[in-house]
């Protein structure tokens, strides 16, 4: 984590910069009919602001960014909401992931590549492999992503080397599971957000989140701004993260 000086209302306080920042990008489809619009308004909207607020990261030193970007409960929308979203996916990595790279942001993503059609899955491999050597940022998009689902797969992947004997599970320890998710070399989340109004993590980085601080707006995600953000870096900043211990390095709960 890293802390800075910023001002508001002309004070200056420390301001407490996660590390690693994960957002649950809800409330795209709300956002644009609560105007009239069609839901996939509101998901053009939602890639607008992530990419003012990717700017704002960079801009304060956020190392990892992990969005929730589809989950693999999403497949059960209406069908032309999905072929859309999957289709601005495309766009999406068409038009940004050259944009990212000048950046020297790290593009990599997290989920299941099953059910995702080839040329998505094509372009998902040929971002990873050009942003790999960037350092400035790591972006992790979660696709077809479901924390229960990542776990399971760990779990599997567990399992086969156990039967092939490959693997004493006596021997087994916390930190060798960590390395079979899809974040593996990564710190786990500082700060999870959440816009939109609900107050729940709905399957998301539900191993990693052990002990991320959660924040929650009821602003929808096209909605949050720069300034929302940063009232969410400041929430955090006025946090005591204990793990387990009591303040002091004594034990508690």
């Amino acid at each position: 984590m890293k802390i800075i000086n910023w001002f508001k209302k002309k004070k200056q306080s420390a301001l407490t910069i996660p590390e690693h920042l994960a957002i649950i990008m809800d409330g795209n489809g709300r956002w644009a009919e609560k105007r009239g619009l069609p839901r996939s308004a509101g998901h053009r909207a939602g890639l607008e602001r992530l990419r003012d607020l990717l700017e704002t990261c960079l801009e304060y030193g956020v190392k990892y960014l992990t969005v929730y970007a589809f989950s693999t409960e999403n497949w059960r929308r209406p069908p032309e909401e999905v072929d859309y979203l999957m289709g601005l996916f495309l766009e999406a990595l068409q038009n940004e992931v050259p944009k990212l790279h000048q950046r020297q942001i790290r593009v990599r993503f997290i989920g299941l590549k099953e059910n995702l059609k080839p040329e998505l899955v094509t372009l998902m491999e040929e971002a990873e492999k050009l942003t790999a050597a960037n350092r400035l940022l790591t972006l992790n998009i979660a696709i077809n992503y479901g924390g229960r689902a990542e776990i399971l797969a760990a779990i599997k992947g567990v399992l086969r080397q156990v039967k092939d004997g490959k693997l004493d599970p006596e021997q087994f320890q916390e930190e060798d599971f960590t390395k079979r998710l899809f974040t593996t070399g990564q710190p786990d989340p500082d700060l999870l957000i959440r816009p939109g109004g609900e107050w729940r993590i709905s399957n998301f980085l539900i191993w990693q989140a052990a002990y991320t601080e959660l924040y929650f707006s009821k602003h929808y995600w096209p909605d949050f701004s720069k300034e929302h953000l940063l009232a969410a870096f400041e929430s955090f900043s006025r946090r005591e993260r204990r793990y387990g211990q009591v303040k002091g390095g004594g034990k508690g709960r």
